[in-house]
């Protein structure tokens, strides 16, 4: 039980430090970060990023967190698949932070209901 917790809060931290870095490279517009999004004004993205994480990264509302965090990164999939770009950059953190939200609450994926529902 003990590995778990310090699996769990290890994967949290990094996925938080990553996609709380990615959001504050695009908030104060480092050049190779915002490169090809000027048109979709980077510094709110970054802002929005930000945020997320955090609503992500606390306990209370992580489950809020985990909804806008997937909407940003899905919305981010579909804009690298309009311009034919590699799916990897938005697919890998989105990969993050659903294997963490499973090992925090893996209720988000499987509900107790349908787990009743089965053993019936």
């Amino acid at each position: 039980m003990k590995t778990k917790k310090i699996i769990t809060l290890s994967l949290t931290v990094l996925t938080t430090a990553i996609i709380f870095l990615s959001g504050l490279m695009k908030f104060i517009h480092l050049p190779w970060s915002v490169a090809g999004l000027e048109k979709y004004n980077p510094t709110l993205l970054g802002l929005m990023e930000m945020a997320f994480i955090i609503l992500f990264a606390v306990p209370k509302t992580m489950r809020m967190g985990f909804i806008l965090l997937c909407c940003y990164f899905a919305g981010a999939m579909a804009t690298e698949l309009s311009r034919d770009a590699s799916m990897l950059n938005p697919g890998i953190p989105l990969a993050l932070i659903w294997i963490t939200a499973f090992l925090r609450d893996s209720s988000i994926f499987i509900s107790p209901s349908s787990l009743l529902a089965v053993k019936k």
